[in-house]
This record gives C-alpha cells, structure tokens and sequence, in this order.
C-alpha cells in the first residue's frame, strides 16, 4: 500500500482523485491549503506527493521548495502549464515528475508508480572525487574546494551520474534516461538549461570549461581540471 499525500484546494477534484487513489489500493491523505498540507508531510512521512499549483495561501511552486528543504519524497506536480519553460522550472525546484490538468487516474498511477521505481541514479554510494570537486551521493551533497554546493535535486542527480562516469563522454540521451527516465520522449534543451546551471555554481563556463567538458556532437564528459 502506497501512502499519498494529495494537497489540492478544489474541493471535488480532491474528493474525486482522493476516491480514486484509494480504490486502487492506495492510503490517500488530502490537504486543501499549503501550509496545512506541509504541515501533514513532515508528520506523516507519505510515500509521494501530489500538488497542486494553484493553492490559496501559498504559490505550489513555494511549497515544493519548502517540502525540498524538509524531505526527500518524490513530489508530483499537477500543473495546468503545458510547455518547455513551465516544466524545466518546476523540476528545478525539486519536482520528481508532473502531471498536465486535467489529467486521468490511470496517468497519475503510472507517474506515481514511476517515481516510487526510481532509486539512486548512479546507483553507488561511494564518495566520487574529481579536483577539488567531491560528491557524497548517500548524503546527497557535493563540495568544490571544501566549499558545499547549493544544487537542485535534478542538477545533483546530473552531477552524480557524470562523476561515475568521470573521464568518460556521457550522451544527453543517456542523461534523459538515467536523470529524467526519459530515454526517448525527453527535451535535450532540458539537459542543456541544467547542463548551463551546474556549470554556473561551478565557477565555470560553456566557453571556458574546467569540470564540465562538451564533446561535440556526443555529449558531456566530467573531468579534473
């Protein structure tokens, strides 16, 4: 049994989706405000989360920063934003996935039944040093000169699953797949907008690379500078 938190301030979306999640074998908690429902995640410890963007007392996209900074549980987003710019920034913020509105109970089972498969992405806890880049991936944090990182979950997971491979060119393919589990339908302009991020809190750019070398035409490849 799956526990699911569902935080959506429609009354007849929440009872509807609620009643489904639950005759599917489901344990299904609801929320109407952010602050309500953020309060009964950190208490209740659900296997995933649900949420709604548009809440009343707090932006969704301001609740999932502070879910972020309290908890690991995967986190769905339901937006009723379809485009590039929308998806890239609520993965950022620390989405593990999103659904468009409306969307189906079947669509949503598949999205949660895919976020709870997910493990490590590199698979490893061993701690990777590259230069004065070191990543822990059990402890989910990465230091450059002693100094740690301010990385999003996503530009994490894309550090982890570089180090792993250090010295080894890594396609934007294999990024989708490993980072997104998008290995046919994902965006490369999704790699791309991390890809400039990570190089950022780096010290480094596309231009003037140190860490992150670009092989054109086959991919990325971390390196010692």
């Amino acid at each position: 049994m799956v526990k699911v938190h569902l935080v959506e301030d429609e009354s007849e979306i929440r009872r509807l989706v609620a009643e489904a999640l639950a005759s599917i074998g489901h344990d299904v908690e609801t929320s109407a405000t952010a602050l309500d429902g953020l309060q009964r995640i950190v208490a209740t410890s659900p296997d995933v989360v649900v949420l709604d963007l548009g809440l009343p007392d707090l932006d969704g996209g301001e609740l999932l920063k502070m879910i972020r900074a309290v908890s690991a549980v995967p986190v769905i987003v339901a937006t009723a934003r379809d485009d590039d710019s929308s998806a890239i920034r609520l993965l950022n913020a620390g989405a593990d996935d999103y659904v468009v509105k409306p969307y189906s109970i079947d669509h949503l089972e598949a999205r949660i039944r895919a976020v709870l498969r997910r493990g490590p992405v590199a698979g490893t806890s061993s701690i990777v040093s590259v230069g004065e880049l070191v990543i822990d991936p059990a402890a989910r944090e990465a230091t450059l000169g002693g100094e740690v990182l301010d990385l999003s979950p996503k530009e994490f997971d894309l550090l982890v699953l570089l180090a792993e491979k250090a010295g080894q060119v890594v396609s934007k393919r294999e990024i989708l797949a490993e980072v997104w589990r998008e290995p046919y339908g994902g965006s490369e302009r999704t790699v791309d907008v991390h890809l400039s991020w990570l190089r950022k809190k780096l010290g480094e750019t596309a231009s003037e690379p140190r860490y992150l070398v670009t092989v054109h035409g086959v991919g990325i490849k971390l390196v010692a500078p």
